[in-house]
Parts: C-alpha cells; structure tokens; sequence
C-alpha cells in the first residue's frame, strides 16, 4: 500500500505509531479521532456495536482518498479534492466479532480503517458511537461475504461504499453455505435473528450451494427465513443469486450451470421469484440484473467481473465485479424505495 504524509489540521500532531486507547477509557463521551491514525491506517479500540465515522480529506496539493476498514470491506469509495481545499464525508460501520465471516476468525479486536486511493490525504477523522443507525444485514454466500484474501471479494464487501450516515452494512454472509447450512449452524442463523431490530432490511441471497436442495426443502427454507425477520420486526429482501459466467455457443447465459438450476432441476432463481411473490417480500432480481450486464459485455469483457484471468473462476467475483454488483443492488434498493435517496452515493 502507497505511503504519504497525512495533511493533518493545524492543531493536530501524528505521533509515528498508533495511538490506542482503551476501550473502557472511551465510554463514547467523546469523538475519537486523527491522533489514532499513522501512515495508512487508523485503529480505534472500541467494543463491538455500530459507530457513525466522519473523515474530512485533503491537503495542500490535489489528492484522491478511499476508506477501507475490517476485512476490506470498502467504506468510501475514491474521493478527488482539489488543492488547498477540504471534503467531508461520512458512513456508518459495523464492529462485531468475528470481524468478517461469521465462521472465520474473529480478527482484530475495535476498528480498522485503511487509507489508500492514488494520492491519499486524511486531513482530520472523528469515530463516535452511531444512535440511529439503520442495519442492512446480509444473509449468504460467498458471492456476498467479507472476503478475506486477494483476489477475491464479495458485493456485500463492496456494498457500504454506496451508503452513508445512518446506514449500515453488517455482513453475515458466508463461504460455502446453502439454505441447509445456514439454518443449521448456530453461528450463522441463530446469531444473526436475535440482533434483528425493528425496521432493519434483511438481504437474503442463498442458492450457490444448495446443489442437492429439493425444491420443497428450497422452498421452505426461504419462508423460514423470511419469518424470522418478520418475527423480529425486519424486513426481508429476497435475493435471486448472480449468475455464474458460463456461455452458450449463442453467446447467452441460457445453460443450468450459469443460471443455477441444480442438478435434481430445481431453479433456484425461479422459487426465489415464487416465494418472494406468494409472501410478499420485496425482490431484488440479482441473476436478471447480472445476466443482461454479463451478456451485454460479452465472452472476453465479462471476464473482469469474475477471477477467470486470476482462477479460471467463473462464479467468484474480483474486486471490480463486487463492487459493479454492489452497485446493481444499491440500484435495486433505490427502485424499491427500502433505503432514502439522501442516504445513498453514487460512486
């Protein structure tokens, strides 16, 4: 990662190595701030919960900041500030345990912040415990989930970067589940129903890995879930899964391994739609979004979406298809109106 000199406020003063204060020293009655930040990065020892984070970029020459944080998830996308000026932005992030996936390790205790972008300038950050916070809990797989490792990411990874203040990801899904597993494990859904509050969004998108799911079983699974957000007061959104890059000699994605029927012919994304219609959840169509933008690329342009050059993967997706996916859902949300315009970048 690039290093700078951080355009820090007149009164303010870096120290060459982070400055952490306890968490029991923080209690929230103040804002934490710049003095726990050096070179590209800033750690604030808080406990797990939901904190809103304003930065304020820029220096005295032309500069270009993203913000990164935990398990690279992307918080801010790159800001350009001229000059001699200064831009403030803000978001909400989730601080939990395990940081990433829920069955992965837990990683480092409070928050992680990561500075990068072409020129990056940090000209002043203010860390203070978020009051009214609207969750966006996603529930899925591995084409969702905080990846931990280059090359790989997630579109909830890449989500947060599109929402600010007062909305906040936390990001549940994970590697290798189906709708079999994710009810079953206590780790997974059975930690995730009880932090459920009233007017959260519930993201569902499970279907990779429901490779030998009957379509009843399927099916039931769905309503299950959808119940236990409702239970809680949530509101479920359903997700149909993106497509997995496959071609047919036509150039379409109109084969069962792209468009994720399974092998006993069940179409995951067709139930999903069924469901979605007969409860009357909210759908977000992930695999129709997907497959019209895959298709319109082509054989060779989709490939950037997806770690074929990287993996021969054709159902992961690299940084920049996350986050191009993540965009797809922000959109969707919009359209359906589950999340206010004024809390919602474009970039």
């Amino acid at each position: 990662m690039r290093r700078f000199n951080l355009a820090v406020l007149a009164a303010v003063t870096l120290s060459t190595g982070l400055a952490a204060a306890p968490a029991q020293a923080y209690g929230g009655q103040r804002p934490l701030g710049i003095e726990h930040c050096a070179a590209t990065a800033c750690h604030f020892d808080v406990p797990p919960g939901t904190y809103d984070v304003k930065v304020l970029l820029g220096g005295p020459s032309a500069s270009s900041t993203s913000v990164g944080g935990e398990t690279r998830r992307s918080l801010l996308g790159e800001t350009a500030v001229p000059a001699g000026e200064r831009v403030a932005r803000s978001f909400t992030v989730d601080v939990r345990t395990p940081e990433g996936e829920p069955t992965g390790p837990d990683g480092t205790p409070g928050l992680d912040l990561t500075l990068g972008g072409s020129a990056p300038a940090l000209a002043g950050i203010k860390v203070t415990p978020a009051r009214h916070a609207r969750q966006i809990f996603l529930v899925g797989d591995s084409t969702v989930c905080d990846q931990p490792g280059d090359p790989y990411a997630g579109w909830g990874q890449q989500l947060p970067r599109y929402l600010g203040k007062g909305l906040s990801v936390a990001n549940y899904a994970d590697s290798g589940e189906s709708t079999v597993t994710y009810l079953g494990n206590p780790r997974l859904w059975a930690t995730v129903q009880p932090r459920i509050r009233p007017g959260d969004l519930v993201l569902i998108q499970l279907a990779h890995n429901d490779k030998t799911t009957d379509e009843a079983t399927y099916r039931a699974h769905l309503e299950a879930l959808v119940a236990g957000v409702r239970d809680k007061g949530g509101k479920p959104v359903l997700v149909t899964p993106i497509v997995r890059r496959w071609f047919s000699a036509d150039g379409t994605l109109n084969n069962n391994t792209a468009l994720l029927v399974n092998g006993l012919g069940v179409d995951h994304p067709a139930v999903i739609r069924q469901v979605a219609a007969a409860e009357d959840v909210p759908l977000i169509d992930l695999t129709a979004r997907t497959k019209s933008l895959v298709e319109s690329l082509g054989v060779e342009a989709s490939k950037a979406l997806y770690l074929y050059n990287e993996r021969r993967d054709n159902t992961h997706t690299s940084v920049r298809g996350a986050t191009v996916y993540a965009g797809l859902v922000r959109d969707a949300l919009l359209a359906l109106r589950l999340v206010p315009e004024d809390k919602v970048r474009v970039g």
